[in-house]
């Protein structure tokens, strides 16, 4: 019988879910639950290539696992029968102590714990998910997958914040970095696709979706990415602004009076493209681009001239680079915003091909000319992939 994962990824007000075969990459179902413990909950269901969604009375998110238990059973996937050795879940924080796919127990749960004051937003839901998960499948070993675990071991000059010594030691400030497991994971697939060896690669990752992060990697570790402490610092995003002066958010607190709530609703939410356009989503961005609409077009301006300082940045960084490979939602899909981030580079040995670039979106490809110096790839990621593997491998350190 083939060995399956079960992957959750437990959010305030959602589920995600996916069956995955960590050998043969095959997800025979996956899914979302949406606005967990709200009214107009829903489940949206892919089994076998089939879509289908639906209503769902969803109070909390132990009831979000038996809807989707149901839901499945239903389309034809018990989970009892599936195969299932793990459930494995993705955890936005490890903090300095949790740096490796780790089969939860109540220690790991307690740090997990006690590292939400680093990822308030995400990591008390995370925990609240492995516990629910427990109880569901309590014959599974659950298994925790960090965001953060991939940029562990950054250099020190990359990871360490330029303030008081004693007072980073003791609260624990340093870059972590975050999508971490997408990083890794495109990273790989980069060598095996070009049949290269990792360890001979020099890359810079660009992860582009609604958050937004870059890495720099040379032979499969990462020497420095764009996401620090949080997910604020770095690149523009949906409705995050990336990097700001701190000083500005002192100047808003004497003049604006606007206190610490008020300031991490502006910098979570009311920030990035959002903040500058008034629109959040790309696709709706690049409608009101073509529109001229000025600030969309500012936004978009914006949002590409602090991409292209990190890839410069990060050209310095590696001495040089082999690989530029873009990926997620926005870096898979935007022909036109790759196109714009990268124009101009050409004296840095960067060449796009329009046909190429514009090509079906059906896998990793090459989107750069024959003569380019540095490879330019899209390559999708797979975290729900990633993280079974993961999962797998935990179970067989």
């Amino acid at each position: 019988m083939s060995r399956s994962v079960l992957v959750l990824n437990a959010g305030s007000s959602s589920l995600k879910f996916q069956v995955v075969e960590p050998e043969s990459g095959e997800a025979r179902a996956k899914g979302t639950i949406e606005r967990v413990g709200a009214s107009g909950s829903s489940i949206s269901l892919t089994v076998d290539g089939e879509a289908r969604e639906e209503d769902a009375e969803v109070p909390d998110q132990a009831a979000a696992l038996e809807v989707m238990r149901t839901a499945l059973a239903d389309r034809g996937v018990d989970l009892a029968a599936a195969g299932l050795v793990a459930v494995g879940h993705r955890v936005v924080h490890g903090g300095r102590a949790l740096t490796r796919p780790t089969v939860v127990d109540e220690k790991v749960l307690s740090e997990i714990d006690r590292v939400s004051v680093l990822a308030p937003l995400h990591n008390p839901v995370n925990a609240d998910g492995i516990r629910n998960a427990t109880n569901a499948f309590p014959d599974l070993p659950q298994v925790a997958v960090f965001d953060t675990a991939f940029f562990s071991d950054l250099p020190e000059a990359a990871s360490t914040y330029a303030i008081d010594h004693d007072l980073a030691e003791k609260y624990a400030i340093r870059r972590y970095g975050f999508h971490g497991t997408s990083h890794e994971y495109v990273s790989q697939e980069v060598a095996r696709f070009l049949g290269r060896d990792l360890a001979d690669l020099d890359q810079i990752v660009l992860h582009l979706g609604n958050g937004a992060s870059a890495s720099a990697i040379r032979g499969g570790r990462p020497v420095d990415t764009s996401m620090g402490l949080t997910p604020l610092e770095g690149l523009v995003m949906g409705t995050r602004g990336g990097d700001i002066d701190p000083g500005v958010l002192l100047h808003l607190h004497r003049v604006a009076d606007l206190d610490e709530s008020a300031l991490d609703e502006l910098l979570n939410k009311r920030s990035g493209i959002l903040g500058v356009s008034g629109i959040a989503d790309f696709r709706d961005l690049s409608k009101a681009v073509h529109q001229g609409e000025e600030r969309a077009r500012l936004a978009l301006d914006v949002y590409l001239h602090r991409l292209r300082k990190y890839v410069g940045a990060y050209l310095a960084v590696l001495g040089g680079v082999d690989v530029i490979t873009f990926t997620a939602g926005v870096g898979e899909n935007s022909a036109e915003l790759r196109a714009a981030a990268l124009e101009g580079l050409e004296r840095l040995g960067i060449r796009i091909d329009g046909r190429r670039n514009k090509g079906a979106n059906d896998g990793p490809r090459v989107i750069s000319t024959d003569s380019s110096e540095v490879t330019v790839l899209v390559v999708p990621t797979n975290e729900e992939l990633a993280i079974a593997r993961q999962t797998l491998a935990a179970l067989n350190p």
